[in-house]
């Protein structure tokens, strides 16, 4: 994940070279961008996370499917390659500013991870319960902080993260655009389970918060 939050920063690590020509680096890019999509989201499908706890408990899931990603995450960082396709670079006060931007945003999504309270990425608190002999807890439906906004904060965040960098190759173009799509789709998919989960609650809370947008900017972008 920090090694992510760097490349969101600085762009490729360009540690190594495949020696494609132009449109074979922005296909294989969009192909280690599948890669993860695949493995992330499919891991997050109760039909899978069903068959994987026949092979282990179901408390340690969550750390392999950290694990996992984040060896995926690493397999992407480590071969992206970057284009020689130079779209725009902000000089200055701008790029400050959009450094400020990206930093800000960055603690925003820091306070939507907090405001989930029982937050555990990497599935730590699942393991230590087991190893305890307690159940592990479930998160009640409570709404706060960010979630008092938007529906998704940190996906929100993420998007934004994803777009405030101050230069623009080819290549990030392309990883700002499939990404934010695969965002936006997760959260459509995330929709159904919570539904799912919270009945009720959570059909009332769609029809009062925005999913992405808060519902000022909604407003403002009506015409």
């Amino acid at each position: 994940m920090a090694g992510f939050v760097v490349f969101l920063i600085l762009g490729s690590f360009q540690m190594v070279d495949c020696g494609f020509a132009e449109s074979g680096r922005l296909a294989f890019d969009i192909g280690l961008s599948l890669i993860f999509f695949i493995q992330h989201s499919g891991m997050m499908r109760k039909t899978f996370q069903s068959k994987a706890e026949k092979l282990f408990s179901p408390e340690y899931y969550n750390a392999v499917y950290a694990i996992v990603s984040g060896i995926t995450l690493i397999f992407l960082l480590v071969l992206w390659q970057q284009s020689d396709v130079l779209i725009y670079s902000a000089n200055g006060l701008i790029r400050w500013g959009i450094r400020f931007l990206f930093f800000s945003v960055g603690i925003g999504f820091m306070w939507g991870a907090g405001a989930l309270g029982g937050f555990d990425p990497f599935g730590v608190k699942n393991i230590k319960s087991h190893l305890r002999g307690k159940s592990s807890r479930v998160n009640p439906f409570i709404i706060k902080g960010p979630y008092l906004l938007v529906r998704h904060p940190l996906y929100s965040c993420m998007i934004l993260l994803v777009w405030f960098c101050p230069y623009l190759t080819l290549d990030r173009l392309v990883f700002n655009i499939i990404w934010t799509a695969w965002i936006v789709i997760g959260a459509i998919l995330e929709e159904r389970d919570l539904v799912e989960a919270f009945g009720e609650d959570y059909r009332n809370y769609q029809k009062k918060v925005p999913m992405l947008m808060p519902r000022w900017v909604l407003k403002r972008s009506q015409p």
